[in-house]
């Protein structure tokens, strides 16, 4: 299956916004009937039987951010805007990424990167960029898609409303 990255909006039947309740019934429709996981938690993360986890974090009873956990097999995909964000080496990602918005290396973690404007967030534990047979490192292992302003320090949040006013 195929699960398209829109921010800000979310992804498949998750949306960015939506109830607490509403998130947790869209995570729930994730879930392969005939192969649940021990693992599975209601309400907090899902995983599929190709390994994809997909987690939800909300806040003050909202949908606040959604994140997916590469698969082992490439049966279930992670795509945004085409780019197979599993499938491909990390730095080929970035460069795809970056062909189509800014994205930034995170400056506390030279492994991970931040698309801002979208807020999209990559991640891996550390970089072998020139390591394939280092999974962990030559691919990310999960992206984050979250609400504007979801990393905002209180003084970015105190600027991004006054700028939105």
């Amino acid at each position: 299956m195929d699960f398209d990255l829109a921010p800000p909006n979310g992804v498949g039947p998750l949306r960015i916004g939506m109830t607490r309740h509403a998130a947790n019934t869209a995570l729930d429709s994730l879930r392969v009937p005939s192969a649940i996981s021990e693992s599975d938690r209601s309400g907090q993360h899902v995983f599929r039987p190709s390994g994809l986890m997909i987690s939800i974090h909300c806040a003050r009873d909202m949908l606040e951010a959604i994140e997916l956990g590469r698969p082992s097999p490439q049966t279930d995909r992670v795509l945004f805007q085409g780019v197979d964000v599993f499938a491909l080496p990390a730095r080929e990602v970035v460069w795809r990424v970056g062909e189509l918005t800014p994205i930034e290396e995170d400056p506390d973690d030279d492994a991970s990167f931040i698309a801002p404007d979208l807020l999209l967030s990559f991640w891996r534990p550390f970089a072998a960029d020139h390591e394939p047979e280092e999974e962990q490192g030559y691919y990310f292992s999960s992206v984050l898609l979250a609400r504007p302003g979801y990393y905002d320090t209180p003084a970015q949040a105190a600027e991004r409303l006054q700028q939105s006013s």
